[in-house]
């Protein structure tokens, strides 16, 4: 869904805000255009994993191909470039290694070029805890670019903590369980506690009896770090960081999407007016006739086909 409202600056501190969420999304901007094209060179929008658009890059036609590959993008973690035309703009040409052509069949839309781009934010983690071992894993995970913050443990708030946050617990015993309670308050994607797995065992069944729910529990990995033997206290940060980089290469850390969001790619369908590619969803105007829904770019394609399914139908069966 296209929130046109936000333009200019606007998409960029959209694009400030989510980065604070922690939210990965995906930038596109127009390089180039061909009347009667409405986007404009230098035109952007942001596209969120749950295919919401803030900004505006061109007209109905455009929306639903940006989206799709918006996802793919988001998905695969490498930029691409997308030429929207006609067929005929496309034939005699030599298409750049990398460029993707995608035929719209909508005139009014002209030509497009979007360079689609995704934004993966960097992983949130807040140690708990200021030992040796803490100030290690702190100056390693800002070595590889992640976002770090260390607080003591008395000065744990909830409000520290977002849903896209990688806690580790690291009290070595004082404050762990109420630590733990804090951490768990706005349900991280992720908390470790650095103890032995006599001393967690004892911390869990603490919980246990303070309420916890198992859901929470679950959350909460004892001993935290791979098993690399005997390691110094600080050579325990090494262990911790691979571990967390292991689970964020496996995409433990990817944000939790609605069961109504996904970003599998669905296989498209055609639009029987004009001809392009389309996505089966509620956003592209689906129309039912005889039991079988349709879909289409946009409002115009739509009512055509209601006025006389049968003779676009009649095309496809030929």
């Amino acid at each position: 869904m296209s929130n046109g409202a936000v333009e200019g600056f606007g998409v960029l501190e959209r694009a400030v805000e989510l980065t604070k969420a922690g939210e990965s999304f995906v930038m596109a901007t127009v390089v180039w255009r061909q009347g009667p094209s409405s986007g404009q060179r230098g035109s952007r929008a942001i596209v969120t994993a749950d295919g919401a658009i803030y900004g505006w890059i061109g007209g109905a036609c455009a929306e639903p191909v940006l989206i799709r590959e918006a996802k793919a993008v988001l998905r695969d973690g490498e930029a691409k470039l997308i030429w929207l035309g006609q067929d005929s703009d496309f034939l005699g040409l030599h298409i750049p290694e990398g460029v993707v052509t995608i035929p719209i069949s909508c005139q009014s839309d002209g030509a497009l070029q979007i360079f689609i781009e995704p934004v993966k934010v960097s992983p949130q983690l807040l140690i708990v805890g200021r030992s040796p071992m803490a100030l290690t894993l702190s100056n390693l995970a800002q070595d590889l670019d992640w976002s770090v913050e260390i607080v003591d443990g008395e000065d744990l708030t909830a409000s520290m903590v977002r849903p896209s946050s990688v806690v580790v617990i690291a009290t070595q015993g004082h404050g762990d369980e109420d630590a733990l309670e804090i951490a768990l308050e706005n349900n991280p994607c992720f908390v470790g506690l650095v103890a032995s797995s006599k001393r967690g065992a004892v911390v869990l069944e603490y919980l246990v009896d303070r309420g916890l729910s198992p859901a929470k529990l679950e959350k909460i990995k004892v001993p935290v770090g791979l098993d690399l033997g005997s390691t110094t206290h600080r050579e325990m940060a090494v262990s911790i960081l691979a571990e967390l980089v292991q689970l964020r290469a496996s995409g433990e850390f990817s944000k939790p999407v609605d069961s109504k969001i996904s970003l599998t790619m669905i296989e498209d369908v055609i639009d029987l007016v004009c001809g392009m590619s389309v996505g089966p969803t509620k956003s592209n105007n689906p129309f039912v006739f005889e039991d079988t829904t349709y879909y289409f770019c946009a409002s115009g394609c739509r009512s055509s086909f209601e006025k006389d399914p049968l003779s676009f139908l009649s095309k496809v069966a030929r």
